[in-house]
């Protein structure tokens, strides 16, 4: 039995090794533009602390990347996870967004933060500054709706 296990775990180590070359995503990081939303809507430090931490990272073009997402198979959950998270709202594009648009991701935004969906649970268990209190969720309700009254009254 011992030589099973042995040789269970060298393999498992041989296929792990053999993995990282495997079709490595690519980890993208762009500077800021004049489209990103905290630019573009002038956001306050606090707000924009709040959306770094809890959004950035899956919803903008300059993740912080982990250690970790250097490594096979983690680096293919996280690369899948940032290219989901920019196909449903990239922050770093939000100046390009209809007027539209820009009120449904704000709606949206809203209401996965109310039903806990966002930030995803698993994002939070490796990054608790991510986590958002109670406080923090009323002042992002706050602000969506400030946001959203603006819109509204564009022309």
């Amino acid at each position: 039995m011992k030589k099973i296990l042995k040789y269970l775990a060298i393999l498992l180590l041989v296929i792990l090794v053999i993995i990282q070359f495997i079709n490595r995503p690519e980890q993208i990081s762009e500077p800021v533009t004049e489209n990103d939303i905290i630019g573009t809507l002038n956001i306050s430090p606090g707000m924009s602390d709040l959306l770094k931490a809890a959004c950035y990272d899956c919803h903008s073009n300059q993740p912080r990347y982990p250690w970790y997402s250097e490594i096979a198979p983690f680096s293919w959950w996280i690369g899948e996870h940032i290219e989901h998270g920019r196909d449903e709202l990239n922050f770093s594009e939000w100046a390009t967004f209809s007027k539209r648009k820009r009120d449904h991701k704000l709606e949206e935004m809203v209401e996965e933060v109310e039903e806990g969906h966002m930030p995803l649970p698993k994002y939070t268990w490796m990054h608790s500054d991510a986590r958002l209190s109670k406080e923090q969720i009323t002042m992002l309700k706050e602000w969506v709706t400030s946001e959203r009254a603006k819109i509204a009254a564009e022309d």
